[in-house]
């Protein structure tokens, strides 16, 4: 598998694999379900679920329709593991 080979000993062509891979599965591939993206990590999204905790201890959700979110605020975006095959 190309995500164990250290990237150093990959050819240009494994490496152009790897980040496809890395990209359509990997962390980044929630940009792919946004509307829009700069260089500066903002985001248009839509079908947003916001989830926070407060004190005492309380965990709260929000659902959002659609959502401009600045890149400087971000902390995590994550996929739904419940809708990722779609």
């Amino acid at each position: 598998s190309l995500l164990n080979k250290p990237k150093s000993e990959m050819t240009p062509e494994e490496l152009q694999k790897r980040e496809e891979e890395e990209f359509n599965t990997g962390p980044l591939s929630v940009l792919t379900q946004s509307k829009t993206t700069l260089k500066h990590c903002n985001m248009v999204m839509e079908n947003v679920k916001e989830m926070w905790t407060e004190v005492p201890k309380i965990n709260k959700d929000c659902y959002i329709s659609k959502m401009f979110l600045r890149g400087d605020s971000v902390i995590v975006v994550l996929r739904n593991p419940l809708i990722a095959g779609k």
